[in-house]
């Protein structure tokens, strides 16, 4: 195994971003055909041959027509929206600093297209603090070029955060050649840079964001160095014309050798021009940044373009870092701030404390901070949190929306309270857009526990559970919104009481918090099923409780408890929404399965054309036609001969991977069915699909 980037800077060698090394993928059994994001070499080939698992690819070749997994690899989320609400705290700013985050989910060649069957990975779900992913990867024997996968995209898009694929030309001591970046820069006969075009080519029928371009390879020259400029200047015009972006890592100088210059200065002014923004390379110092924000406004460019790199790849939270250098407190930012490898939160834990609660324990703690609540930050934490310094952003903004807490990844797959698999499991794709400020808790009493919980859910893997004594009334803040409600808008809360006893109310605000760290202005809506409102009969324990929101239209400048008919006939816009639980017998366990707000139901149609295209024993290629209109995600589940229904699957693209399938005993024919699923989780009639055993 290759040294660490860390240990590397220690013994004095080439200092850089060194993604995972070469190592075989974990594949099913001989003969199946799964999918894998996809990697390359920008044309020449290594000598030899590739090891298990790898598949030497040209990206100068590739063509969109001829990709057998483009199906299973292209991203269908578009990138959404966002706004910035008010902030949770008053040191939180927004249009200052900006993170950046390079995070590696797998080796270049062991990224499945569609999630795999375990819990432990690296489930990002912090994206309120995110501007840009950068799917990490690369190395000399796999392939040179990484582009991210599906999942990844879809749950980032849904967050409304661009991702980048990665450009890695490595150094000498890891392999590199510099063959390879002359392949990359190669000129056709007009001038023009093919592999520029091509990877725009990639970007766009994959569906992702753009790329990030890390030069490392020593050895060059100036004329090499001009070769890179316009190869960049090439890849951000045309990347520009169909809304990808280009970042520059600081590495190659404009003289085609490396020098990793800690700062923005002539040496990579060229490139950081040529690019949207650029990463600065670990060796920063708080005099190298002033003088590079400085740079850069001269520039006629933000400084906040440039991201200063923070490695917390060994140490995490951790780490100790400059903090005052890049995100001061008591003046404006000085640059953004650029994460290497944050899946540390993951990475770091014992194999047997790789538990989904355990990893989201330790990335709350590097996003959100010691104290775990955004809106109350230690100010002795020596690790200065995202939620500390960058406001937290929202996407959601339109009817319906809907939610079941599902991170991405669990232990088991439920449906309506029950275990239709009990399989672990993850798929990025199939996260909803989750609680930004984890966990703003208000009350005047104990605060309790509130975690994203895996032991049981509503629906996919996960709920929220509330874990305390609720000796005073306690608020958990769950979205900021720009929700526009009407005369028939409701919020609708699927719940269920473990222990203890309480009574539960909706919290929604219909306007902006007077300032910074301040709470929203709730209206409370009484919401157990009595009062006029409409419960649902319990399933599993689990009770789903409708309240009309009539009433609540203008904005309030306090809170207030509604528990009455209401009327109104206006509109207006809910800015908050959470949920107040006062216990009437403690101590509490309660979780929240899901949570709407609609003012209609209606389910998808289906889709159309399901087949059976590739088939190896158990292993099997589905793909399909799309359901027409709005779809959320497509779901597979297996009809077994008793009649039970299996999860087997859930992606949003319209093909998908099986694998290792046998017969029930004395089945000839296995039946499968497709169904298409909304926003508000109604799925669409099933589409059946037969394969004979």
């Amino acid at each position: 195994m290759n040294p660490s980037r860390r240990t590397v800077l220690i013994a004095g060698a080439a200092a850089g971003l060194f993604p995972l090394p070469a190592v075989a993928a974990a594949r099913p059994r001989a003969g199946a055909t799964p999918p894998y994001a996809s990697y390359w070499y920008p044309d020449s080939l290594p000598a030899g041959s590739p090891g298990p698992g790898i598949t030497w690819r040209s990206l100068k070749s590739w063509r969109a027509a001829e990709d057998p997994d483009l199906a299973f690899n292209a991203a269908t989320v578009p990138l959404a929206d966002r706004f910035t609400p008010t902030p949770a705290n008053p040191t939180a700013r927004s249009g200052q600093a900006r993170i950046q985050a390079l995070v590696s989910f797998g080796p270049t060649s062991g990224n499945p297209s569609q999630g795999s069957a375990t819990a432990d990975y690296y489930a990002l779900t912090h994206w309120a603090y995110l501007d840009e992913l950068v799917f990490w990867g690369g190395s000399a024997g796999e392939g040179l070029i990484l582009a991210p996968n599906a999942p990844i995209v879809d749950a980032a898009h849904r967050h409304g955060v661009p991702v980048l694929g990665n450009i890695f030309l490595p150094p000498v001591a890891y392999g590199g050649q510099l063959r390879w970046t002359r392949d990359l820069v190669q000129q056709d006969a007009s001038g023009h840079y093919p592999l520029a075009a091509q990877l725009v080519a990639v970007a766009a029928a994959h569906g992702f964001d753009g790329w990030f371009v890390n030069a490392e390879t020593g050895g060059g020259n100036t004329a090499l160095g001009r070769a890179m400029l316009g190869f960049v200047k090439e890849l951000k015009a045309l990347a520009a014309a169909n809304g990808q972006r280009v970042t520059w890592y600081d590495a190659m100088t404009v003289n085609g050798t490396l020098g990793w210059q800690g700062a923005l200065d002539s040496q990579n002014q060229a490139f950081f021009q040529a690019a949207d923004d650029m990463f600065v390379d670990f060796r920063w110092s708080a005099a190298t940044l002033a003088a590079s924000g400085t740079k850069a406004g001269q520039l006629g460019r933000s400084r906040y373009e440039l991201c200063a790199g923070v490695d917390v790849e060994s140490d995490g939270s951790g780490t100790p870092v400059d903090w005052d250098a890049i995100v001061p407190s008591g003046t404006p930012h000085v640059t953004s701030i650029g994460f290497y490898r944050p899946e540390w939160t993951r990475n770091h834990l014992p194999a047997d404390r790789r538990a989904p609660e355990d990893f989201h324990a330790a990335d709350d703690r590097f996003w959100t901070g010691r104290s775990l609540d955004p809106s109350r930050p230690d100010p002795t934490d020596p690790w200065r949190a995202p939620a500390v310094s960058v406001a937290d952003r929202s996407t959601v903004t339109s009817l319906p929306f809907a939610t079941v807490f599902n991170t991405g990844h669990g232990l088991r797959w439920y449906e309506d309270g029950a275990v239709t698999s009990d399989a672990p499991w993850n798929h990025l794709g199939l996260q909803d857009r989750l609680p930004a400020r984890r966990w703003v808790v208000r009350t005047a009493g104990e605060r309790p526990a509130v975690s994203f919980d895996f032991a049981d859910a509503w629906r996919g893997g996960s709920s929220v559970l509330v874990d305390g004594e609720l000796d005073q009334p306690v608020v958990v803040d769950l979205y900021a919104t720009r929700l526009p409600i009407g005369v028939n808008s409701v919020v609708e809360l699927t719940y269920r009481t473990d222990a203890g006893a309480v009574n539960v109310e909706a919290a929604v605000a219909t306007a902006e918090p007077s300032g910074p760290g301040t709470p929203p202005p709730y209206t409370y809506l009484a919401v157990n099923p009595d009062n006029n409102r409409t419960p649902v009969n319990p399933v599993n324990g689990w009770q789903t409780v409708t309240v009309p929101l009539t009433g609540l239209t203008g904005p309030l400048t306090g809170p207030r408890t509604l528990r009455g008919p209401r009327t109104g006939t206006g509109t207006g816009t809910v800015h908050a929404l959470g949920v107040r639980l006062t216990a009437t017998e403690g101590p509490v366990r309660w979780r929240l399965g899901a949570l709407a707000v609609r003012n209609t139901v209606t389910g998808p149609a289906a889709p159309t054309g399901a087949r059976v295209t590739g088939a190896t024993g158990g292993d099997l290629r589905l793909a399909w036609n799309a359901a027409p209109g709005a779809v959320r995600h497509y779901e597979l589940h297996r009809l077994l001969p008793d009649g039970t229904r299996r999860f087997l699957a859930g992606t949003c693209q319209c093909a998908c991977f099986l694998t290792g399938l046998q017969p029930e005993q004395g089945e000839k024919t296995a039946r499968f069915e497709l169904r298409a699923v909304g926003e508000l989780y109604t799925t669409s009639a099933p589409v059946t699909v037969t394969h004979p055993w």
